[in-house]
C-alpha cells in the first residue's frame, strides 16, 4: 500500500470528518439501540396525546422513586420529585451535589403532536350521516389526514364536574373513525386546487355513524342515535362537548420499518422520540453533580403559549420555588444553567433532496442532531446557541463517545420552524437543540432510525452526568 501524500495527511488533520453512520458502529452497539427501542415503541402506543404522555411519565416516575413536588420542602442531593402541570406537562427533577446557584442542567422536550381536535360543538347530521366538525392542531398537510383510520382520545368534563376519560379506536375490538375524501372519478375540480388546498380545514369532517334511531320519525335520527350511544357509555349529553378536550390521532401502532427493521414508523415521533430518551436518562440519573430538570411540555406545536406551554411561567416559577428553599435567586440559577432543547430535525430525504442543503442536513443513522439555530429564513424565532456553549456540547458528546451530527431545517429560503429553545434562553440559560432526525415529519405516520433514538438517549445521559 502506498504511503499517504502530504495533502492527504493534511486533509486528515484539518478537514471536518462527517460520521459514517452505522458503517463504523459495532454490532453490539447496534443491538443495544434495537433493544432500547422496544420499550420506546410501547411508550408511543400508550402515549399518543399530551395527557396520555404526561400520565405515562408520572406513572413510570413514581415506580422509580420520584415523589410529588412539595414547594415548602428543602431538598437534598439525590432527592427525586416531579411536578404535574394540569395533567398536560411534567417536570422531573433530581437534586445535585452542587448548590442551585451554580445552575441546573435542563432537558426539554414536548409531548404534543400535530393532530385533529374536535370543535366545541362538533356533532351534526347531514344527509343521514353523523359527523364531527374539527379544527386541526399544529402544522399539518391536511390532505394527508383523509382516509386514515383514526382513534378518539381525551377527556369530557360533565356538568357536575365529573371527568370522563375517552379512548376509542386503539383496542382491537373498538370502532375507528375516518375523514372521507372524494373519489378520483369525481375529483376533476378538486384536482385543480393547489396541493395545500386539496382538502380545506372545513372539509376535515370525521365520519362517526350512519344508523338512525328507529323508535319514531324524529329529525336528526342518526345524530340522536349517536348521542344515545354516548349517553349510555359515558353518561354525557351534547352540552358536555363544550367542556371537553377530544383529539383524533392515527390509530396505527408503532412498527418496525424495512426488511432490516432498522427504522420505526409511528404517529407522534415529533417530539416523543426525544421525550422518551430524556425520560430514561432522567430515571438513570443518580446523585448528579448539578441538579437535573427534565421537562415534558405541551403546546409546542402551536407556539408554546398557554399555561402548559414553555412560553408560560411554569418552569420559571418551579425554579423560583427551588431557589427560595436554598436561599438563592431564581434568576441566578437560570444565568448559570444549561439546556438541551430536545427536539427533532428534518432528516435528509433523497426523494425530495432539492429542499435540503446537503452539507448542513442531518441524516438517518448518523446519530443525534445538534441544531444551533432554528427559525425561518433570517433566523427569525430562534435563540441561536453561542459558540462557547456549542464548544461545551461538542466536548461532552465526544468525551462520552456519543454519535452526533449537525443539521439545519432545509435550505435558507425554503421555510423553517421553531422549538422551545428560545423560551428557555429568554430566561437566561445557555440552550441548544439536540434531537433525532425524522422522515415525513408532521405526517400521520413518521419514521426515525432506532440508532438515532439510542444516540439521543446517550447524549442526554452524558449531559446529565457531566462533572
Amino acid at each position: 500500500m502506498s504511503e499517504k501524500t502530504k495533502s492527504e495527511l493534511l486533509k486528515e488533520q484539518l478537514f471536518y470528518k462527517n460520521d459514517n453512520g452505522l458503517m463504523t458502529k459495532s454490532q453490539e452497539e447496534i443491538e443495544k439501540s434495537f433493544a432500547f427501542c422496544d420499550d420506546y415503541k410501547t411508550f408511543l402506543d400508550v402515549a399518543k396525546t399530551e395527557r396520555e404522555a404526561a400520565a405515562e411519565v408520572i406513572k413510570r416516575a413514581k415506580s422509580k422513586g420520584f415523589a410529588e413536588f412539595d414547594k415548602s420542602k428543602r431538598y437534598k442531593s439525590g432527592d427525586k420529585f416531579y411536578v404535574n402541570n394540569r395533567d398536560k406537562s411534567v417536570i422531573l427533577c433530581v437534586m445535585g451535589k452542587k448548590p442551585l446557584s451554580e445552575g441546573v442542567r435542563i432537558a426539554a422536550a414536548h409531548i404534543d403532536s400535530p393532530r385533529i381536535d374536535l370543535k366545541p360543538n362538533p356533532l351534526y347530521e347531514q344527509d343521514e350521516l353523523a359527523l364531527f366538525k374539527t379544527h386541526y392542531y399544529g402544522g399539518i398537510k391536511k390532505y394527508q389526514w383523509t382516509c386514515v383510520p383514526l382513534s378518539l382520545h381525551g377527556v369530557i368534563i360533565k356538568a357536575n364536574g365529573e371527568k370522563v376519560s375517552v379512548t376509542i379506536g386503539e383496542d382491537e375490538n373498538d370502532p375507528q373513525f375516518i375523514i372521507t375524501d372524494l373519489l378520483p372519478h369525481l375529483a376533476k375540480e378538486q384536482s385543480q386546487r393547489k396541493l395545500g388546498e386539496g382538502i380545506t380545514g372545513e372539509e376535515l369532517n370525521i365520519l362517526v355513524g350512519s344508523m338512525p334511531f328507529k323508535d319514531d320519525e324524529a329529525s336528526e335520527s342518526v345524530k340522536l342515535n349517536i348521542m344515545k350511544i354516548l349517553n349510555e357509555k359515558y353518561g354525557i349529553v351534547e352540552e358536555d362537548f363544550l367542556s371537553a378536550e377530544l383529539e383524533l390521532v392515527p390509530a396505527a401502532k408503532a412498527k418496525d420499518i424495512g426488511f432490516d427493521r432498522s427504522l420505526i414508523g409511528a404517529y407522534g415521533h415529533d417530539d416523543r422520540v426525544c421525550a422518551y430518551p430524556e425520560m430514561i436518562a432522567a430515571f438513570e440519573t443518580e446523585n448528579p453533580e448539578k441538579t437535573t430538570v427534565t421537562i415534558f411540555a405541551d403546546k409546542e406545536e402551536t407556539g408554546s403559549d398557554g399555561n402548559t406551554g414553555l412560553n408560560s411561567s411554569f418552569l420559571e416559577y418551579f425554579i423560583h420555588h427551588l431557589a427560595v428553599n436554598q436561599s438563592t435567586d431564581g434568576a441566578v440559577v437560570f444565568e448559570n444553567s444549561e439546556c438541551l432543547s430536545a427536539d427533532v430535525n428534518a432528516a435528509f430525504d433523497p426523494t425530495f433532496s432539492n429542499v435540503f442543503e446537503k452539507k448542513n442536513a442531518s441524516f438517518i443513522n448518523h446519530g443525534a442532531v445538534i441544531t444551533k439555530y432554528t427559525g425561518g429564513r433570517g433566523k427569525s424565532g430562534t435563540s441561536d446557541a453561542t459558540a462557547e456553549f456549542m464548544g461545551k456540547v461538542r466536548a461532552f458528546l465526544n468525551n462520552a463517545d456519543v454519535t452526533w451530527q449537525t443539521g439545519e431545517l432545509g435550505k435558507v429560503d425554503e421555510g423553517g420552524g421553531g422549538t422551545v429553545a428560545m423560551y428557555i434562553a429568554n430566561l437566561g440559560a445557555d440552550v441548544v437543540d439536540l434531537g433525532v432526525p425524522v422522515l415525513s415529519m408532521h405526517a400521520p405516520y413518521e419514521v426515525v432510525s432506532k440508532y438515532d433514538v439510542y444516540a439521543c438517549y446517550k447524549a442526554v445521559k452524558a449531559f446529565f452526568e457531566q462533572k
